[in-house]
């Protein structure tokens, strides 16, 4: 068991700082700001969470305590990270930011344009 849990610590935290290293690559080579977002979200989520179940294995293998503060860390990460990657690309087509001359498809613009329709129609029943 102490080989198997030595292993399988250093696969994750491996792993998560391999896929750290990817979204920093990602936001270093990709062309705009919304598959940057995409690559430091997802890269980082999967890293950080990586290197934190490592850390937490670790814990309760060698040390025999369940860490609350690394479980809490991982929740934390799990839900605030996504959540924030999704803001800041809606934040940023909202802006103005263009999207990358090689983008295929946009499925935001018919939903926007729907709504600022819905939104001026609204305006003059009221005026």
């Amino acid at each position: 068991m102490n080989l198997i849990g030595e292993l399988l610590i250093a696969i994750l935290v491996l792993l998560g700082a391999l896929l750290c290293g990817l979204g920093a690559f990602g936001l270093v080579r990709l062309p705009d700001v919304y598959l940057r977002s995409h690559a430091a979200t997802k890269s980082a989520t999967l890293g950080v969470l990586c290197v934190l179940a490592g850390a937490f294995l670790f814990f309760f293998f060698y040390i025999e305590v369940v860490s609350i503060k690394l479980l809490l860390g991982i929740v934390f990460v799990f839900i605030t990270s996504p959540v924030a990657g999704h803001l800041n690309g809606r934040a940023a087509y909202r802006s103005g930011v263009p999207l990358w001359k090689g983008s295929v498809q946009d499925d935001l613009k018919p939903v926007l344009k729907k709504r600022e329709t819905k939104q001026t129609d609204t305006q003059h029943k009221l005026e």
